[in-house]
This record gives structure tokens, C-alpha cells and sequence, in this order.
């Protein structure tokens, strides 16, 4: 995998946090993306979504990675539109499930909003999130916060 200016590093495994050590971690083998994109660089998008593709392989069918993909990349644009420092995303896959974060850097807590349909596009984002992922949430991290989701596999989807 190539160096980028989003900080792109290759596929790594990840060890599972349980104290549990390899035992689990070999049956339950996680892998995770690392990204850091740029304020304001919506460029970052389509090449977060590539790399989450790439990540994802046959995870959970074409329909779920479909799903991750777009609840990724409005998370994503959200972060992006709506603060000046920039984001960090993680994705972390298991066999049972996907979980995306999204940390900006921006202390101000979002809620989803019904869309005025004078916006054109925009406050559309945390809608889909809310009714597309299996679960999800904001989390406040002192500086800035964390919205993610996560997708059962959902090879049916």
C-alpha cells in the first residue's frame, strides 16, 4: 500500500484488548484502518472509502460494504465541513462486525436533524447514520469527539 498525504498505513492486526492475548486474537483476528485527513481536504473522501473497500475485502457482502462506505464517507464529509483541524478514522473489522470512528477536534456535540428541504443536500448525514447502522453514537473525548457506527455482518443486507 502506498504512503499518502492522508497518513495511510498498511492493514496491521490489531491484538485484542481483552487480556485475553493471542488465544482469542487468532480466532478472532481484528484488522483496522488508520487514516488522518486534512481540514477542509474533501478529497480525502473517495480515498477513505477506497481504502475502507480494500479493508473490508468480502466482509459482510456487497450490500454491507455498500452501507459502511456511505455511513463512512458522511461521517467523514461531516467532520470535514464542519471543523478546522481535521479528523482521524478508524475502522476496525471482526469477523462479527465493523465499527467506524470519526474523532474531530471540535468540542461541540452533533445531534441528527430532520433536513429542511430548502438544504439542498446538506443535514442529511446523522439521518442515514441513525437509520442505516445497527448502532451507533457520539462520544465526547475532551477535545474534539468520537461519532461512530457499527455494522453487524450483514452478508444479507
Amino acid at each position: 500500500m502506498r504512503a499518502g498525504r492522508l497518513g495511510m498505513h498498511p492493514r496491521e492486526p490489531v491484538r485484542s484488548d481483552d487480556g485475553v492475548g493471542d488465544m482469542a486474537g487468532e480466532a478472532r483476528q481484528r484488522t483496522r484502518l488508520l487514516r488522518r485527513v486534512g481540514s477542509a481536504d474533501l478529497t480525502a473522501v473517495p480515498e477513505v472509502r477506497r481504502a475502507l473497500r480494500e479493508l473490508l475485502g468480502s466482509w459482510g457482502g456487497t450490500g454491507a460494504c455498500d452501507v459502511a462506505e456511505l455511513l463512512t464517507s458522511e461521517l467523514v464529509t461531516n467532520a470535514l465541513i464542519h471543523t478546522d483541524r481535521g479528523a482521524v478514522v478508524t475502522a476496525t473489522v471482526v469477523p462479527e462486525h465493523l465499527r467506524v470512528e470519526v474523532r474531530d477536534f471540535a468540542s461541540d456535540m452533533i445531534r441528527p436533524r430532520v433536513p429542511n428541504a430548502d438544504d439542498g443536500t446538506h443535514g442529511r448525514g446523522l439521518v442515514l447514520v441513525q437509520a442505516l447502522a445497527d448502532s451507533w453514537g457520539v462520544e465526547n473525548r475532551g477535545v474534539g469527539k468520537v461519532v461512530w457506527f457499527e455494522l453487524a455482518d450483514g452478508a444479507d443486507r
